[in-house]
């Protein structure tokens, strides 16, 4: 039996890797050949699995948060910009 990827702080472990892993996971667990104790052991190990990938998600969704907003922010000082040259041609008109 293999133990698969260790998700340790150490940042060898990938969201990918995690991800073939819970399904190699499921795989066994569906073929009902896994005893009690693997089913556990295969349980825990998916549970940690799944807890990684989470949190790798949401890491990546804060990253595209922050994105979305220095893009929003870019636009605004863009707009302000934009309005402030429109009305320094108008009083210079």
């Amino acid at each position: 039996m293999s133990a698969g990827p260790d998700p340790t702080p150490s940042g060898t472990l990938t969201y990918e890797d995690a991800s073939r892993r819970i399904e190699e996971i499921i795989r066994r667990l569906d073929s009902g050949d896994a005893g009690l104790r693997e089913t556990l052991e295969l349980v825990r190990e998916g549970r940690t699995l799944i807890e990684f990938c989470a949190g790798e998600l949401d890491a990546v969704g804060q990253g595209l948060q922050e994105l979305r907003l220095d893009e929003l922010v870019a636009r605004l000082q863009g707009e302000e910009a934009a309005a402030s040259s429109a009305g320094e041609a108008e009083d210079g008109a």
